[in-house]
């Protein structure tokens, strides 16, 4: 049986202004959900859709927290910590097909 997996991860905008975090059980769906504009809110509205970042966790609490724990950072650590994962921003999404 293949272990369940859990994705904190950090969308931003093709101009790299916008920042949102989210957590999910399947980054593909998620990702591919917001490129296709399919959840209403923050990322359609903004149209934030570029996976810039994101984390694995075995542990649903773990993912949790580390989620709740990025969405308190201020923009300059999630820049901080985006860059050092994504020195060019690219979008992430074709890497994890």
């Amino acid at each position: 049986m293949e272990e369940k997996k859990f994705y904190v991860y950090i969308l931003s905008n093709k101009y790299n202004n916008v920042l949102y975090v989210g957590i999910t059980n399947d980054l593909k769906r998620r990702i591919y959900e917001h490129k296709n504009k399919f959840i209403d809110g923050f990322t359609k509205k903004y149209n934030v859709n570029k996976l810039v970042y994101y984390e694995i966790y075995n542990d649903p609490i773990n993912a949790i927290t580390r989620e709740k724990q990025l969405k308190d950072f201020r923009r300059e650590k999630k820049v901080r910590l985006i860059t050092e994962f994504n020195p060019n921003w690219e979008d992430l999404y074709q890497k994890i097909l």
